[in-house]
């Protein structure tokens, strides 16, 4: 049973982002972003939450975190270098497709590793990392003040008085958006998000996403399907998924030949399947028309998904 504490921080992040879609349907996405991007108020408070339940409540709840796993998946597929199994692995899909590989994975001893809307750098215990934490609105002096979604990609990473101007482009090792994507009003700006992670990562390096649900393994495969459908257009391999009772853990590889993964989306595309990173906060049903083929698959992903991004308080 959660505490009363507990529940009134969760209730104000989901008051915040439900305040967030509603303002991106009335005047728009871009609008709407760039009105909570400059709410400094609201973000400040949003992070000093954040920050109390992740260090108060989540990590000493849950069997095994978010931060631990993906700490422990990067340790494994770079440290312990099982990356080499998936080269393997596209150089024989490569060849099957009668194309050359011509890039290896080229990393650094210490990983650089990018928490996206880090809020108060949970990564900088694990020595084997040089982490660049970002946030629109830091907890703290270690975390960077950076607007993802709308930092240019560029020929180097360039920070100005604690804030990021520009990030440099096949740069790192590991992006991770730890109960991230969940934040983001729009499938669209998801995708932004995602494609920007590719952008800068090495070829080869990890994109790891963590994404909170109390329901069964089984009840959401679609939506998860969906999401590994989409990342595979962009030429990301899903290497690793595990359910947890209150969360999901995926991890992409950036495949060194963008074509073997979009072999891959086309080979098991199914009819639900789109280029679309949906939550179902994405979907009015009352505004949704029951003939349409469109509302058959929301229908399929609202029936499959929890309220996101907090579980159940009362579980």
């Amino acid at each position: 049973m959660a505490s009363e504490e507990q529940k009134a921080l969760s209730t104000f992040l989901k008051d915040v982002h439900s305040a967030l879609r509603n303002s991106t349907s009335q005047i728009g996405v871009e609008k709407a972003w760039k009105a909570h991007s400059k709410n400094t108020e609201i973000l400040k408070k949003y992070a000093q939450c954040m920050e109390k339940l992740a260090t108060t409540y989540w990590e000493h709840s849950e069997t095994i975190s978010r931060i631990d796993w993906t700490a422990k998946i990067c340790y494994e597929y770079f440290i312990n270098k099982t990356y080499l199994h998936y080269r393997e692995q596209e150089q024989n899909i490569a060849n099957k497709m009668q194309l050359k590989l011509n890039t290896v994975e080229s990393f650094s001893e210490v990983l650089k590793l990018v928490d996206v809307g880090s809020c108060y750098n949970p990564f900088k215990l694990y020595n084997y990392f040089d982490v660049f934490a970002i946030d629109l609105c830091p907890a703290n002096e270690s975390v960077l003040q950076c607007d993802f979604l709308d930092t240019p990609i560029g020929t180097r990473t360039v920070i100005e008085d604690n804030k990021v101007k520009e990030i440099g482009e096949n740069s790192y090792e590991s992006v991770t958006f730890c109960f991230l994507l969940e934040y983001i009003p729009t499938s669209q700006l998801r995708i932004t998000a995602c494609q920007k992670a590719y952008d800068i990562l090495k070829p080869g390096g990890l994109l790891t996403v963590t994404t909170p649900d109390s329901k069964h393994v089984g009840a959401n495969s679609k939506t998860m399907k969906c999401w590994r459908y989409a990342l595979a257009l962009m030429g990301f391999s899903r290497i690793r998924y595990q359910k947890f009772q209150h969360m999901h853990c995926m991890a992409f590889r950036k495949c060194l030949l963008k074509d073997v993964a979009i072999r891959w989306a086309n080979i098991h595309k199914e009819p639900f399947m789109e280029y679309a990173l949906h939550i179902p906060q994405d979907f009015n049903t009352n505004e949704i028309s029951k003939n349409s083929a469109q509302n058959q698959v929301i229908h399929h992903i609202i029936d499959d998904f929890q309220e996101l991004p907090f579980y159940n308080m009362n579980e």
